[in-house]
């Protein structure tokens, strides 16, 4: 007598159990977030306070959750619309590095006049990321070579390429540390006086919205939708698949130029070896988190901030790395993802009868 445990897919899944389970794997690797807090030294009794009161009810902990908002919803956006026609983005730190040098070569070289450099520089960034991401696009849509291995070579490469500046032309004279100039304050977002909270919030909420209205509201976004359902029955059917794709691969490497852009002219003003480090991964959580919607990229790239901020305090008081915040979006990540399989498959034990 012998068992054999064999998977079944479920042909209908309620949209009450769809938000069942996800809540559930949500709340679990929330749950297993805080008892890693806990084993790492944050008293059970501060867990509250610091993941949620200093977080989003006091003024300066919400001012930097909004700021940091800012590039996260770009890079949740870039991730949310290439998931869309089945483009696996694992380059977007590589596109974000592009896009902040394509805004720094703006500024450094006062292209254009003063009053224009601000719109030139985020114009800049958008197009550096969506070049970025077109040698991988090209590939796959032509010879069909992984954009997976693709992507993430290319952000290496990119990395490279700010590392070859920084200790090249654009090291900063009066200091010699591989940073670049601080940019002028013409070339800089404004402020609206509530802690680094500026003009780059609103730009990625608007973005939100435009995107959400190129999905939801236009024939694009059904011909996406098709393509990311079986892009083979998308292609017999008429739909023109390769351009879809190549539309929203672009627009998702340029929104993660955009991010660069928003980060150096918005918060770090200058580029530094640091800027996107991880954002790459936070931007697929993000995606997931927000089942790929528009909308729902902002309210989870909020939360997403919100461990940001999170992670720096814990950083200061508690002396812990700033690997906690990856391991803590990575734990709620595989939650959600083991939550998701079990509403997707149904496990079923058959017994072998003796022969």
């Amino acid at each position: 007598m012998f068992d054999r445990i064999t998977l079944v897919r479920r042909q209908d899944v309620p949209r009450a159990a769809r938000i069942g389970t996800f809540m559930g794997g949500l709340l679990f690797g929330v749950a297993l977030s805080c008892a890693l807090l806990v084993a790492a030294g944050v008293p059970p009794e501060d867990l509250a306070d610091e993941l949620f009161t200093q977080v989003f009810l006091s003024s300066d902990g919400l001012a930097q959750t909004t700021a940091a908002a800012a590039p996260l919803i770009l890079v949740g956006l870039c991730s949310a619309l290439a998931t869309r026609v089945r483009f696996w983005n694992i380059g977007i730190e590589g596109q974000l590095w592009f896009g902040a040098m394509g805004a720094m070569a703006v500024g450094i070289g006062d292209v254009g006049p003063g009053f224009l450099r601000l719109p030139l520089m985020l114009a800049f960034a958008g197009v550096a990321g969506a070049f970025w991401v077109a040698l991988p696009l090209f590939l796959k849509v032509r010879y069909q070579v992984s954009e997976t291995v693709l992507t993430l070579l290319l952000g290496n490469i990119a990395f490279l390429c700010v590392q070859h500046m920084l200790f090249g032309a654009w090291k900063d004279p009066a200091t010699g540390f591989p940073v670049s100039p601080a940019l002028d304050p013409l070339e800089r977002l404004p402020l609206f006086g509530w802690g680094t909270v500026g003009l780059g919030t609103v730009l990625a909420v608007v973005i939100a919205a435009a995107a959400y209205l190129l999905i939801d509201r236009s024939r694009l976004g059904v011909y996406a939708a098709a393509v990311g359902l079986n892009p083979v029955t998308a292609r017999a059917a008429g739909l023109p698949v390769t351009a879809t794709v190549v539309t929203l691969v672009l627009l998702s490497g340029a929104l993660a130029g955009l991010a660069g852009g928003v980060l150096v002219a918005g918060t770090e003003y200058r580029l530094t070896q640091f800027i996107g480090n991880n954002y790459t991964f936070s931007g697929i959580v993000i995606a997931f988190l927000a089942r790929t919607h528009p909308l729902g990229v902002v309210v989870a790239a909020f939360g997403v901030g919100g461990m940001f901020t999170a992670g720096s305090s814990l950083k200061v008081f508690y002396s812990l790395s700033d690997a906690v915040v990856v391991l803590i979006q990575g734990i709620v990540l595989l939650s959600l993802l083991s939550a998701q399989f079990f509403s997707t498959y149904r496990i079923t034990i058959q017994r072998r009868s003796a022969a």
